[in-house]
C-alpha cells in the first residue's frame, strides 16, 4: 500500500491538528508523522493497529508450526540425536570456533 502526499504530516503540524488527524486514523487513514523531514511514527487506528497484532502473532504461530513440521520429518528420516550427544557435538563446535588456528610451520 502506497502513501499519498497528504498521509505524511509534519510534527509541528500533526500537533497543531491531531484531533482531525485521530479522526481520519479512526475512519481507516495511515498517516505517517515527520520530525527534522524523517519518518518519526505512523499514527493508525486502534483497531487497525490490533488487526497488524493479529497477522503478526497468525505468523508467529505458521513458522512454529513449520518448525514443527521440519522436525517431525527430521525423526521420520532418522535424523536424530540423544540429547547428551547433541550437547557434546555442539560444545565440540564451539570450541573449534573459539580456539584460534595455528599457524602452518615453514619448511626449509
Amino acid at each position: 500500500m502506497g502513501f499519498a502526499s497528504s498521509d505524511v504530516v509534519a510534527f509541528t503540524q500533526a500537533r497543531a491538528n491531531l484531533s482531525e488527524l485521530a479522526d481520519q486514523a479512526k475512519a481507516g487513514a495511515e498517516k505517517i508523522i515527520t520530525k527534522n523531514g524523517e519518518s518519526y511514527v505512523a499514527l493508525i487506528g486502534a483497531d487497525r493497529l490490533d488487526y497488524y497484532h493479529r497477522l503478526e502473532r497468525e505468523r508467529i504461530h505458521l513458522l512454529l508450526i513449520d518448525d514443527a513440521k521440519r522436525g517431525l520429518a527430521d525423526i521420520s528420516a532418522g535424523h536424530t540425536f540423544e540429547a547428551d550427544q547433541a550437547l557434546t557435538k555442539l560444545q565440540q563446535r564451539t570450541a573449534k570456533k573459539a580456539s584460534p588456528t595455528k599457524p602452518a610451520k615453514k619448511r626449509d
